[in-house]
């Protein structure tokens, strides 16, 4: 569904990806691990089209998407939850529901996607009319993930879900994640410090470092990988 050839980015001078290359299948949950620094989240902000690549192929859906505008890309069905969740806080949580179908004309539809919104995340609904900023972090990343499913995405990209939250709600984020994969379809792209959870949930893993992929493999196996569990699993 999605294939990077030889991707590099720069910030200036300094070299952020050095020619990557990595593939993610239809229906399955791949994750990228590695330090901070390693070019993960950069990754999917070329996906995204946030960063402008310098060289090589983004190719979805068999296009070559490398360079396109934000909107386009969101068009195509690829959506894109930030690191540190971005909500706009100063609006209501339907509010900002109803921004991530932005470019969803048919109301109707409008109206379906939040319900599966609503059921995938109940407590959503239960805060409708709440200012987002005022809730918790656990509930702003429901709201980050719920935004980018309005749009009726088919791939999903997941940056650092896990970021800052308490572990309880670590685990439902996680089994939301993988109920979306499930029941909805949606291809998922997903970015995770904690890597032994990461793994646990996907079926493809890639470790970067220093803007390289340096290692591949099913995530099982991953996981069993000595040279992995001593640098991303603490063991």
């Amino acid at each position: 569904m999605l294939k990077i050839n030889n991707l590099q980015v720069s910030y200036g001078a300094i070299n952020a990806l050095h020619g990557i290359s990595l593939s993610v299948p239809a229906g399955r949950i791949v994750t990228l691990i590695g330090s901070n620094g390693a070019g993960k989240s950069t990754t999917l902000k070329s996906i995204s089209g946030l960063l402008k690549p310098k060289a090589g192929e983004i190719v979805y859906d068999g296009k070559n998407i490398a360079g396109l505008p934000p909107h386009e890309i969101v068009a195509r069905g690829l959506s894109h939850v930030p690191e540190g969740r971005m909500i706009f806080a100063n609006l209501t949580v339907l509010e900002n529901l109803q921004l991530g179908a932005y470019l969803v004309r048919d109301k109707k539809i409008v109206r379906r996607e939040l319900e599966l919104v609503f059921a995938t995340f109940p407590r959503l609904s239960e805060r409708g009319q709440q200012i987002a900023g005022t809730l918790s972090g656990g509930e702003q990343q429901m709201l980050a993930i719920g935004r980018a499913l309005m749009s009726q995405p088919r791939f999903l990209m997941l940056d650092e879900p896990s970021l800052g939250l308490a572990p309880l709600l670590v685990k439902t984020i996680f089994e939301k994640i993988v109920e979306i994969n499930r029941e909805r379809g949606l291809t998922i792209l997903l970015v995770e410090q904690n890597a032994n959870l990461a793994l646990e949930i996907s079926h493809f893993g890639y470790v970067l470092e220093t803007g390289r992929v340096v290692l591949s493999g099913d995530s099982a196996a991953l996981r069993q990988n000595p040279q992995i569990r001593r640098a991303y699993l603490g063991g």
